[in-house]
């Protein structure tokens, strides 16, 4: 396995040193993105929630959004981390749609409701059921987020996932919308100091 990089943010945007100059006066911004990513992807226990699933789920979900070098570090050490990763890596490509979508709740507000795909754990072939109702639960926060309720993380439990579990999972796919979103305008920015 690829050793966990001193600054994910950097090594993924491939960040020049004038804009490493830049990113470095927030040290706290750069601090805790870090201690964020060497807290999911080396925890102390990864008993409710493997660290192979989770490098498996940052790809599904990086690659859901981008085809882009946060997503191919993720494919990357889903790769290394277990051999489920193409069959997660080609469940992805099949999954990718351009929402969001979904119905909301609020009946003020289903003149808004947009209709597309909407995956199912059942539907993700080659994958154990634990991770593919991880992974349909990804696809839900990527693309579906205001159908998000109780009932999908019943979904999760029923699969085996404990409250834990759920809660990291949540943080992980969290975590993995902000720093794509960082890593996207970086390499924005890295035009600027061409």
């Amino acid at each position: 396995m690829s050793p966990v990089p001193t600054d994910v943010i950097d090594e993924i945007a491939s960040v020049p040193p004038e804009l490493g100059a830049v990113r470095r006066r927030r040290p706290d911004v750069r601090e805790y993105a870090q201690k964020y990513f060497e807290s999911i992807f080396a925890p102390v226990d990864d008993s409710q929630f493997s660290v192979a699933d989770r490098w498996l789920v940052a790809a599904f979900a990086t690659r859901l959004t981008a085809d882009d070098e946060t997503a191919e570090f993720y494919a990357r050490h889903a790769r290394e981390a277990s051999p489920a990763a193409e069959a997660v890596l080609t469940a992805a490509e099949q999954s990718l749609w351009s929402g969001p979508f979904g119905h909301y709740a609020e009946p003020g507000l289903a003149s808004e409701n947009t209709e597309g795909l909407r995956l199912l754990a059942v539907e993700i072939a080659g994958i154990e059921p634990r991770l593919a109702a991880a992974l349909a639960h990804a696809h839900l926060l990527t693309y579906r987020l205001r159908e998000t309720d109780a009932a999908s993380h019943d979904l999760l439990q029923d699969a085996g996932w404990s409250t834990d579990g759920i809660v990291t999972l949540s943080q992980l796919l969290a975590f993995l919308a902000f720093q794509q979103r960082v890593i996207a305008s970086l390499t924005v920015l890295k035009e600027v100091f061409a």
